[in-house]
């Protein structure tokens, strides 16, 4: 007997987390996500478990987001006690990821204990040194044997370093069946990280579905957008471009297409600025996997050994460092972090410079619902940061063609190799519901049956 219980990310992007219960026994949890976003529907979500964390027996771990990742070290705070199971490169990340969540809760809880609320963090820094503690690491398409009934599989999923996708041989009291999770479907012939591989025929299928019924841009495209943005922004007005960015893969993808600019001497001669110490640190982390890199990064570094730096380029970690970037004249590139815009320092920069018509906030991926991220994609008349209601004069620009999500084109693509009669059951999550009913009616339309949009909290028995 296979069970899954849909313990987050169901009918929304964030919080994932699925219970797999084999033969009432073994339970395997894929992903410990922590919940991104205001949705009052969640307001519990990150300190509340859908099952008991002593009772878990696995935690196998796709990729470092935090989306993905950032309830682990709680988990063994409530209880869990096995290990984490991953590739190499998620597990260096998930040591920078971690530690700067637990800062992050803890710098919210000092805020909130101000205003006389009583809290306690979700979880401290000495949790997070705990926990990886227990974490594992694997590569890439090598079956390993976790457990008396299961069997492993990752291979690259290319979204963001070390991601993977899961397949799991599970043997049960009703035979050998392959279950399969997508964990987030990158994208082909995107800078930096290989294409995403495909995964091994299977009878069952939980597989992301962020961009359902959406198609990006091509490349070429990107680039040329990319700099025309550039230079009306910082040459024709003058002004400064803030680029709210995720820290990890994000970021370093921006850095790199900066530096491919300056080395064809297109990018205008102003200071560029990765204004995030978890950006930094993943970038050295980038630095140390090269094993991950695709064949034109590779080709690319024969000429220039450091794609991630150039003359202008300034990496800020000190916080003084970061407030004087809002004191200067002229123009400039501002990368920052948070990419949903819900915290860190992209929300000074976003404060300092949001009224001024010669700015541009460039906008390049995904935003929750519930996220200021998501408001400004909407472009409203004004946004509120810090208590303060802000007029949005800035030009707002949307490039979603940077995302690390594979599009419903790619997902299908993913799904090619699939035997269309073996796989019993199909399952969309992390993804809003609008998404993933575009994306269930083409995968219908391709041939695939019974697909399935779960609720949260839903439990599927398989067999």
């Amino acid at each position: 007997m296979i069970e899954i219980k849909f313990c987050g990310a169901a009918k929304t992007v964030t919080g994932s987390a699925h219970l797999i219960t084999i033969d009432n026994e073994t339970k395997v949890l894929l992903e410990c996500g922590l919940y991104q976003g205001s949705d009052p529907t969640f307001k519990e979500f990150n300190e509340e478990w859908q099952f008991d964390p002593e009772s878990i027996d696995l935690v196998i771990l796709s990729h470092a987001h935090i989306d993905h990742s950032g309830r682990i070290p709680k988990l063994y705070k409530d209880g869990y006690k096995g290990n984490v199971i991953c590739t190499h490169a998620t597990r260096d990340l998930c040591t920078i990821m971690l530690l700067d969540t637990a800062h992050i809760n803890q710098r919210e809880v000092e805020r909130k204990r101000k205003r006389g609320e009583n809290v306690e963090p979700l979880y401290t820094s000495e949790d997070v040194y705990e926990c990886l503690n227990d974490f594992i690491s694997y590569p890439y398409n090598k079956w390993i044997d976790i457990h008396p009934k299961i069997k492993l599989l990752f291979r690259d999923a290319g979204h963001i370093l070390g991601s993977a996708s899961v397949t799991l041989k599970i043997n049960t009291s009703s035979g050998e069946k392959v279950l399969g999770f997508s964990g987030d479907i990158g994208r082909p012939d995107r800078p930096i990280l290989k294409d995403p591989q495909s995964m091994p025929e299977l009878d069952y299928l939980i597989m992301e579905s962020t961009y359902g019924g959406e198609l990006h841009k091509e490349l070429p495209e990107d680039e040329e957008r990319f700099y025309d943005i550039i230079h009306q922004t910082c040459v024709e007005n003058k002004g400064k471009l803030i680029i709210p960015a995720f820290s990890v893969g994000r970021t370093q993808e921006l850095v790199y297409l900066l530096d491919k600019l300056e080395n064809a001497s297109r990018l205008p001669n102003i200071p560029v600025y990765v204004d995030s110490p978890l950006a930094i640190n993943a970038t050295d982390i980038f630095r140390l996997n090269p094993q991950c890199y695709d064949k034109e990064l590779v080709e690319y570094m024969q000429t220039d050994p450091n794609p991630f730096g150039f003359n202008n380029l300034h990496y800020t970690r000190q916080v003084d460092d970061s407030k004087a970037i809002n004191d200067l004249q002229g123009p400039a590139i501002i990368i920052s972090a948070s990419g949903m815009v819900t915290a860190g320092r992209i929300l000074h920069h976003i404060y300092n410079h949001c009224e001024n018509p010669r700015n541009t906030i460039l906008m390049v991926g995904f935003c929750a619902p519930h996220t200021l991220g998501e408001k400004i994609r909407s472009k409203p008349d004004t946004i509120k940061i810090f208590g303060r209601e802000l007029k949005l004069r800035a030009r707002v620009e949307i490039m979603d063609s940077f995302s690390a999500h594979a599009d419903e084109n790619e997902m299908v693509t993913f799904l090619s190799n699939q035997d269309k009669s073996r796989l019993k059951n199909l399952f969309l999550i992390h993804g809003e519901e609008n998404r993933q009913q575009a994306m269930k009616k083409r995968l219908e339309e391709e041939g695939y049956s019974n697909v399935v949009i779960p609720e949260f909290t839903e439990s599927v028995r398989l067999i």
